[in-house]
């Protein structure tokens, strides 16, 4: 896993939403962006960090800043996810984990025991010129959005 650090060129991507719309990376030029990777939709860690970027989103809004989350899901669950905790940003499938890749967050994980490959649960934020300004790797997925936040603020 050769993931993205502070400074990086952001690689330019196309993915599907919740809601079956394209959403490219570079649609949002000018604009902060919180690129945060998740492992699934609808498991409770992944459904604590969600909850927490949907309850501050009017401090990430105020900070200029626009939120994809993206997983391995197909669209479908993403539009389970997103209408039964009514998040307010947008998600992104990535069932192929080519932009994973690309940002390298996919990789060998371990749990209870097994190893296999999967997203590691890393969040970049992106600054108006498409370049990484910070990498999130080390939170309680509770306190996601407090990193998230303070990341920004520190610009």
């Amino acid at each position: 896993m050769n993931t993205l650090k502070a400074g990086d060129k952001a690689p330019s991507f196309s993915l599907q939403d919740q809601n079956g719309n394209t959403v490219n990376l570079g649609d949002f030029k000018g604009s902060k962006v919180i690129v945060y990777f998740y492992p699934k939709a609808m498991t409770p860690g992944c459904t604590v960090q969600a909850q927490g970027l949907r309850d501050h989103s009017d401090q990430l809004h105020s900070a200029g800043a626009v939120v994809l989350g993206i997983s391995p899901d197909p669209v479908a669950k993403l539009k389970k996810f997103a209408d039964k905790e009514s998040l307010n940003f947008t998600l992104l499938s990535d069932e192929d984990h080519a932009v994973a890749d690309a940002f390298g967050v996919w990789g060998l994980k371990k749990f209870m025991g097994k190893e296999y490959d999967g997203i590691h649960r890393i969040t970049f934020v992106i600054d108006e010129l498409g370049n990484v300004s910070d990498v999130l790797d080390k939170f309680k997925t509770k306190e996601h959005h407090q990193a998230v936040l303070e990341a920004i603020a520190k610009g």
